[in-house]
């Protein structure tokens, strides 16, 4: 990925890797990945909008690609939170946030209930306090399926993710799937990340269906108190957010702006990058003002 590739500092010093791409006095925007993925899920929207003269940070959530591990295995939404907050409070100015699934979880968590004020807007991907439970079963289970025991070649791991997403051309291992792999002496290929990631979250989903550590009436009173611009985006054939969901939303943050990108499932990124990528832009140019983006 393009960028300067730095250390930031999480919570209680916990150490958060980023790659930051833009001018140096442009407006901050962090940009938080979803469970099992790492910061390079952002390299064409990072691109884009420094294109229109944002800062982004781009981070490895902890347990995640380059981010250190969490010994304790604090991997609740709360602790993803804290990081967050902890990262803007350490930026010349408050930062607009992007967050996708996982991502977003943290960024209602730390914006309306751990640190009101912290971020300058919130932008949620395709997540929301209600989300559905075979779509929920469906991302844990495929996290879960290889978490320990890993792939026999990199070409297994791209099958078994071809077999995840059926709408996506099949495809052989490639170079950027190697950012998600990592080869242990055992010969066979594992995730990127922490596999006790995984399993705190099916702890929680079995005990109460949810994603994290917060459940529905939780997140639902964190969205409550979101009072900075809010942008929603969902993907028109998502299996995790439900038209319903959206709906339930828009009565928690009546003042959310709202985007429904069309032929993307719950990967809106990678399904749709550039119409997402103009509907993230777009609100972030319209909410802040030309002195923050050149």
């Amino acid at each position: 990925m393009e960028g300067d590739s730095i250390k930031l500092q999480g919570q209680t010093g916990h150490a958060i890797a980023a790659t930051i791409e833009g001018a140096g006095d442009g407006m901050p925007v962090i940009l938080a990945h979803g469970g099992g993925q790492t910061r390079r899920a952002w390299k064409r929207i990072s691109t884009l909008l420094a294109s229109h003269g944002f800062r982004t940070i781009a981070i490895d959530l902890r347990g995640h690609g380059d981010s250190d591990w969490a010994s304790d295995g604090a991997y609740d939404i709360a602790d993803f939170a804290s990081d967050l907050v902890a990262i803007a409070a350490g930026l010349d100015r408050k930062p607009a946030l992007i967050g996708a699934s996982l991502g977003g979880l943290a960024g209602i968590v730390a914006e309306g209930q751990l640190s009101p004020g912290s971020f300058a807007s919130l932008t949620l991907v395709d997540i929301t306090p209600q989300m559905e439970a075979t779509g929920v079963a469906r991302v844990v289970g495929f996290m879960a399926a290889h978490a320990r025991e890993g792939f026999a070649s990199a070409n297994e791991a791209a099958r078994i993710i071809s077999e995840y997403l059926p709408h996506r051309p099949s495809r052989k291992a490639s170079a950027g799937l190697a950012h998600y792999l990592r080869q242990k002496p055992d010969g066979r290929y594992y995730w990127h990340w922490d596999p006790a990631f995984i399993d705190g979250v099916m702890r929680r989903h079995a005990q109460n269906g949810d994603l994290g550590d917060h459940g529905r009436s939780e997140l639902s009173k964190a969205a409550m108190n979101l009072a900075l611009p809010v942008h929603l985006v969902r993907g028109g054939s998502s299996d995790l957010v439900s038209p319903e969901a959206v709906a339930h939303f828009r009565r928690l943050v009546p003042h959310a702006a709202y985007s429904d990108i069309a032929d993307a499932t719950h990967m809106v990124v990678g399904d749709q990058n550039d119409v997402f990528g103009a509907a993230i832009a777009d609100f972030l140019i319209r909410t802040h003002a030309a002195s923050d983006a050149r």
